[in-house]
């Protein structure tokens, strides 16, 4: 029986990942200060209502490895919730869609004081490649106040909890 062609192609390119990156351990050392940051400010778990105002879900799958054994916030104390009733943070991403102005609106009223809202991606930060037209309002802070903006297309795990940190830290400066 002849080998068909494709796994001769397997057999002859061989392993073609790249290598795995080094393990960063100041994330280690970040993580447990943000912990102990949102211990110091609100003296228990902070709750994140992601809102998807119009984005193409790359920052969506950024968020959810935010969740995997790696990052692993909820155990340090950082909770995703199903109600911006129930929120501290909201988590904005996307250019926010005319459809989604009135939803997000509603979100941000919702959410009990003292609330913080991070603008996730390019797209939320500066509108991205929509910018404003007649189906977008372009950057979250065109509808609703924004505390802290995580830049990427799509940002990093990394730079996500830079951006709750940076929200948590100005948190724990107010009081």
């Amino acid at each position: 029986m002849p080998i068909p062609l494709i796994l001769y192609k397997i057999f002859k390119a061989g392993v073609v990942s790249e290598p795995p990156p080094e393990a960063d351990l100041s994330l280690r050392t970040r993580v447990q200060t943000l912990h102990a940051d949102i211990l110091k400010v609100f003296g228990q778990a902070v709750a994140i209502r992601h809102v998807d105002a119009g984005s193409c879900n790359g920052c969506e799958l950024e968020i959810h490895a935010l969740g995997g054994p790696h990052y692993n916030i909820e155990g340090r104390g950082v909770k995703f919730v199903a109600s911006p009733r129930h929120a501290d943070l909201l988590l904005v991403t996307g250019p926010v869609s005319r459809n989604m102005e009135v939803a997000l609106h509603r979100a941000y009223d919702a959410t009990p004081e003292p609330k913080w809202v991070v603008a996730v991606g390019d797209c939320g930060c500066t509108g991205g490649i929509f910018g404003e037209s007649y189906a977008t309002r372009g950057r979250v802070s065109n509808v609703i106040p924004v505390d802290v903006e995580v830049p990427g297309c799509p940002p990093t795990p990394f730079a996500l909890l830079q951006g709750i940190l940076a929200a948590v830290s100005s948190a724990g400066n107010n009081d």
